[in-house]
């Protein structure tokens, strides 16, 4: 007994790392802990950067997005469509900038996506049946997910690239059964958009958007470099355009017709459930369509299984105490929190909806304009190793403070606030009929604060005769 007790306690994260890989080849070294060097980087299927991206935005979470515009935001479906092809032209080449820059990722804005997509894949499978529930469906994708994170980096990128398939049939089904009367809704007579709607529909957009981009340099690292920026950028900008553009518009023309298809409405059910409304429109399909809305429940799990790892590799990040935790703890914390807050939030889903993107587009408008700021003023607009030294990527004296960075946060933070429009709190000039316009002051002032304090602190290297080496 003493020998086993032994032994047991001997037993180290690292072993268990091993163990787990070597019986179910799952990758548990974490990207984000180590250099990747260039004897590994040697994958040149760089057409997998389109579809790690299309496959989570091209389901039923962008359809979501697409809906809110009639649902929540009472907009008519050509306000809707309008605003979302601006907003889907505009900010989609931020985001596309991401994919070639390494960057430290913000951890519980990850939860909330994946609070998102569990809800609306949850509400997809209870659909199919009166016998299901949001739970069941809740803690089905969260063990989907769970399975295809733990396999890792390489799994992740075979998986995206065929999750998208039940998807687009679904969609070309859906037009195909319910042409008619979208067609017919066009016609029909909407009150006019108002400054405040359609303001906080666009920011509401925007959040979503901007959400992937603390996310989108993990899923590089291991592609070889010698692809040029430009066919980088591409493939990015087109997997999150079109896939986001393709949903988001089909969901605001269904949620826009559900009023008048008395079949469709019953399965919005008071535009709380998005996942009846599509299983609503493939029911004369029959079986198909049955098939199809388990499918596309399922394939939620594309959206989430990438929010975890990146969770995972963000905690590993933060300091050396964090980087001896193997990966798959922080997973299995992730799904401890991710199961039981889905569940909750459910209950009422758009307000849970539009609030936790919001809140996900304030953080990340902000954490935008002071990477996009710190990229473009003080890193000349270029990748290159004089800019962004590779051998000092883990030497805290060599790097950035941090401290301009926490200014530009904070004061951004400040300013965001009376711009800020949501159920549970109505800024002073929100209320003066702007609609919520957080997202874009808290760009603005990040870019500004940021650029202010950064040049500050050259200064003050400079006076105090210290070299600034980034």
């Amino acid at each position: 007994m003493i020998v086993w007790r032994t032994m047991i306690a001997r037993i180290r994260w690292d072993s268990s790392d091993a163990l787990l890989s070597y019986f179910l080849g799952m990758e548990l070294k974490l990207v984000s802990s180590r250099q990747v060097p260039a004897d590994e980087r040697l994958d040149t299927r760089w057409y997998q950067l389109f579809f790690i991206w299309f496959s989570p935005c091209m389901n039923i979470l962008g359809f979501s997005s697409g809906a809110a515009g009639p649902a929540f935001f009472s907009l008519g479906v050509r306000d809707s469509i309008a605003i979302i092809v601006t907003v889907d032209l505009g900010l989609h080449n931020v985001v596309a900038l991401f994919s070639g820059q390494s960057l430290a990722c913000e951890l519980w804005y990850k939860q909330g996506f994946l609070i998102l997509n569990c809800i609306i894949g949850g509400q997809t499978i209870a659909s199919l049946s009166s016998q299901l529930d949001d739970t069941l469906g809740i803690v089905i994708l969260g063990i989907i997910s769970l399975v295809v994170t733990f396999c890792g980096y390489r799994v992740i990128h075979w998986y995206e690239s065929v999750a998208w398939i039940p998807n687009v049939i679904a969609f070309i089904a859906m037009l195909a059964v319910g042409y008619p009367q979208l067609r017919e809704n066009l016609s029909a007579p909407v009150p006019p958009a108002t400054p405040a709607n359609v303001m906080s529909f666009a920011s509401f957009l925007a959040s979503n958007i901007i959400g992937w981009c603390p996310m989108i340099p993990d899923y590089g690292v291991y592609h070889s470099p010698d692809a040029s920026s430009a066919r980088i950028f591409i493939y990015t900008y087109l997997g999150f355009f079109v896939s986001n553009v393709t949903g988001q518009v089909l969901g605001a023309a269904f949620a826009a017709a559900a009023p008048s298809v008395p079949a469709w409405n019953a399965g919005f059910d008071n535009s709380s459930s998005v996942g009846g409304l599509l299983h609503s429109v493939l029911l004369p399909t029959g079986v198909f369509g049955n098939i199809l809305t388990a499918l596309v429940a399922l394939s939620i799990s594309s959206a989430c299984a990438l929010p975890i790892y990146t969770l995972s590799n963000s905690f590993m990040a933060i300091s050396t105490w964090f980087a001896a935790v193997p990966r798959w703890v922080y997973i299995l914390l992730s799904e401890g929190i991710l199961i039981p807050v889905a569940i909750i939030g459910a209950k009422r889903f758009y307000t849970t909806f539009v609030d936790i993107l919001n809140i996900i587009g304030y953080w990340s408008s902000i954490f935008s304009a002071i990477i996009l700021t710190e990229h473009m003023l003080f890193r000349r607009a270029s990748f290159s190793e004089d800019q962004y030294p590779i051998t000092i990527w883990a030497s805290y004296a060599l790097l950035p403070s941090g401290i301009p960075a926490v200014v530009a946060f904070v004061c951004a933070c400040g300013a965001l606030v009376p711009f800020m429009s949501q159920a549970w709190y109505v800024g002073p000039v929100a209320r003066q009929g702007s609609g919520d316009v957080g997202v874009f002051v808290g760009f603005v002032v990040g870019v500004i604060t940021y650029a202010l304090a950064r040049r500050f602190e050259q200064m003050l290297h400079k006076k105090m005769g210290k070299s600034d080496p980034y």
